[in-house]
């Protein structure tokens, strides 16, 4: 439930810093005229404002605005190093690990072997974040927060995550972490913070509606409309790879049978390709792309059915939400050359042909760039309508803006 907070004057004020410094992420270079046009505020309100984000060392002020006729304005931008968030990827073998300024550039990444499944992941995950924090922190700017994409669900408010993949169940791992590090801890599905991610920073910027599709060890989905992530009731769309495409088939690792995962992830490109004799029975997925690679024909095969498959789901999507793009993840776009005759050939003729002009584009596999949409989790919060967030938002608010702002 939104959450007023005391005093008028006060909120409106809040919500208008909020409004002026997310336009100067969002827009910026932008003047401060082009601030009170675009918010409708007073010059007055505007230019009080923002001389409190110069005071702060937030904005910075630019070369002047070319006129054409009367005097030129000031430009207005964020000073990216003033503040800094760090991202990460959590995937069942290992993390990958960002921090950003508050422009969103990276300026560090890091990747560490990490056994999600292990019985002491969770202590050992705050290890690893209580070294990478020390190594980025010391002597530079304040640390907002920590944003994670996890393999699972997520519940965006209370951080507890769900996640068959990895074996977590329930698993309060905001809360966890964050009493352990001091620091807020945002956490979201992985698929969702790659989504947003590509509309901040990637071919996503260009469209209002797309769907990020993710192959690899699972499949993933991420749904942007209207330039925002759509999180349904338990945070999204991410469980694509759940939606069951048959009575019977392979058995998947959430316990049914017939699931798209169960015949398109890497997992079961490997079992069939077992069953088949392709591999051996201690070869797996990267020894199945080298056989394709050198041009064998079963493995092949094996690659194309899975394409097929992948292109009639996908085909059901863009006929209910007729997205502009469709942007294609993950780890099993290696081998793409494989898949993409059949995906393509399965996606148009099974979309209503009105749609059937979807742009596809396939995505180079990059974790950091997932990473970094997890640190956008903490960036997000820093710009948010203070009306309706809650006490992590409030605190990420607060590290930026002066209150609590000591590096952690």
């Amino acid at each position: 439930m939104a959450r007023l907070r005391n005093g008028s004057k006060a909120l409106i004020r809040d919500l208008n810093r909020t409004a002026i410094l997310a336009l100067i992420g969002s827009r910026g270079p932008i003047s401060r005229v082009e601030i009170a046009r675009q918010l409708s505020l007073s010059g007055g309100t505007v230019t009080a404002l923002t001389r409190e984000f110069v005071d702060d060392g937030l904005v910075s002020e630019l070369d002047k605005e070319p006129s054409s006729g009367g005097r030129p304005a000031i430009r207005l931008a964020l000073v990216g190093g003033a503040a800094h968030a760090i991202g990460v990827k959590i995937a069942p073998d290992h993390i990958t690990a960002v921090r950003v300024n508050l422009n969103g550039e990276p300026t560090e990444v890091a990747e560490q072997p990490y056994d999600a499944c292990a019985p002491d992941a969770v202590d050992r995950l705050g290890d690893l974040l209580e070294a990478l924090t020390a190594s980025w922190t010391e002597g530079s700017a304040r640390l907002l927060g920590i944003g994670m994409g996890v393999p699972g669900i997520a519940d965006e408010r209370s951080g507890t995550v769900e996640s068959p993949l990895v074996g977590w169940h329930g698993l309060p791992l905001a809360a966890d972490l964050g009493k352990r590090l001091g620091l807020p801890i945002l956490i979201d599905n992985d698929v969702n913070t790659l989504a947003v991610a590509e509309s901040l920073y990637g071919r996503g910027r260009s469209v209002d509606h797309f769907l990020t599709v993710t192959l690899g060890r699972g499949v993933g989905l991420g749904i942007v409309v209207n330039g925002e992530l759509y999180r349904g009731k338990r945070g999204g769309a991410g469980e694509f790879g759940h939606l069951r495409i048959t009575d019977d088939g392979p058995v998947c690792h959430c316990g049914k049978t017939g699931c798209l995962e169960a015949f398109v992830a890497d997992d079961a490109l490997v079992a069939s390709a077992r069953a088949t004799r392709v591999l051996g029975p201690d070869e797996g997925i990267a020894r199945l792309r080298v056989l394709a690679d050198g041009g064998n024909h079963s493995a092949r095969q094996i690659y194309a059915q899975a394409g097929g498959i992948l292109g009639r789901a996908v085909a059901g999507l863009v006929n209910v939400l007729s997205p502009q793009l469709i942007l294609i993840s993950g780890e099993g776009t290696q081998a793409w050359p494989y898949l993409a005759a059949d995906f393509e050939r399965a996606l148009r003729f099974d979309t209503f042909e009105p749609l059937r002009d979807v742009a596809v584009e396939v995505d180079p596999w990059d974790d950091a760039k997932w990473a970094r949409g997890a640190a956008a989790l903490v960036l997000r919060a820093t710009f948010a309508a203070p009306l309706y967030q809650h006490d992590l938002d409030d605190a990420i608010r607060a590290r930026l803006v002066g209150t609590g702002t000591e590096a952690a």
